[in-house]
């Protein structure tokens, strides 16, 4: 996204009139999420001036601060003390989406059985990634396949999934979920309505295309 993005935070750029980031909150707060965990590194005093503790968008907002950047798994080891014990849901900030986060909270509290560690979102491969990433057969979601989907960047958790992670080690959220796959342990579903991953300018070109007024 440079040069935007030596300027301002990816989670700021705006499309629409507003940040990618006030997007996905107010999705959540929609959905019943009102306490919220915003994990920030580059410009990151940018990120808490626009967002504040949430009140504006009916939330609760604390924030995880990496010193460097640590990977997904590294980062959300690092904030485990502001998620607490129960299972959570994460979701990337660089997206846009119109995902019904409310089915997130019911799959959160199914992970309290144990009977799964992590639950995914996937989407059809778009043309900049068509390798996919996981393949989804029967509510699990595993490594291998025949047909790969993508990774949404949505997701709920248990904390155990990170419980070997060190706080402030970097780690891939990949490395993490692989093993759990293998024991069938990650549990998926395939979201076919909108999904962008806002990774270039000409993605969030179109992107200011779809939230035109009368689109």
């Amino acid at each position: 996204m440079r040069p935007l993005t030596d300027r301002v935070p990816k989670p700021l750029i705006e499309a629409g009139g507003r940040p990618l980031i006030a997007h996905l909150i107010e999705r959540l707060a929609r959905a019943g999420f009102t306490e919220l965990v915003v994990n920030v590194s580059h410009f990151a005093g940018m990120i808490e001036r626009a967002l504040g503790d949430g009140s504006r968008h009916g939330v609760r907002i604390a924030y995880s601060h990496e010193v460097e950047a640590l990977e997904t798994g590294g980062g959300i080891a690092y904030a485990l003390s502001l998620l607490g014990q129960a299972p959570f849901a994460v979701v990337n900030s660089d997206i846009y989406c119109d995902f019904d986060f409310a089915r997130l909270a019911a799959t959160a509290a199914a992970l309290e059985t144990g009977a799964a560690s992590a639950h995914l979102v996937l989407v059809d491969n778009p043309p900049h990634h068509p390798g996919g990433d996981f393949s989804l057969a029967g509510g699990r979601v595993a490594a291998g396949g025949p047909r790969r989907l993508t990774f949404s960047g949505i997701g709920a958790y248990a904390p155990a999934l990170f419980a070997g992670v060190a706080r402030g080690a970097r780690c891939q959220l990949a490395a993490l979920l692989k093993p759990e796959m293998d024991r069938g342990r990650v549990t998926g579903e395939r979201h076919d309505g909108v999904w962008m991953d806002i990774g270039t300018p000409q993605r969030l070109a179109e992107l200011e295309r779809v939230l035109a007024p009368g689109r």
